[in-house]
């Protein structure tokens, strides 16, 4: 599914203009993305719980030449599915 196709099953089941939706949707994202760029943690009860887990640098191989490169450490973004969730799709 699209995000296009998300925000048009959002306007038909929620029975809100399409525009409302994608606002809606908009909104949900970006306020998880801010959430996160600070090193909030967000849970959602029964859906799941998205967070910042740091990787660490370490040194890497070139697949090509065998050659070893170091690895930036970063900050990675992930989630974790609800129990109430994960059994629904099961």
């Amino acid at each position: 599914m699209t995000k296009s196709e998300l925000i048009d099953k959002v306007a038909k089941e929620a029975k809100i203009p399409r525009a409302a939706a994608e606002r809606a949707i908009n909104s949900f994202t970006d306020t998880i993305c801010e959430a996160l760029k600070t090193g909030d943690k967000i849970t959602l009860t029964g859906f799941g719980t998205f967070q910042v887990s740091n990787r660490s640098a370490r040194k890497g191989r070139n697949p090509r030449t065998g050659a070893e490169i170091d690895i930036p450490a970063v900050k990675v973004p992930k989630f974790k599915c609800g129990k109430s969730f994960k059994d629904s799709v099961q």
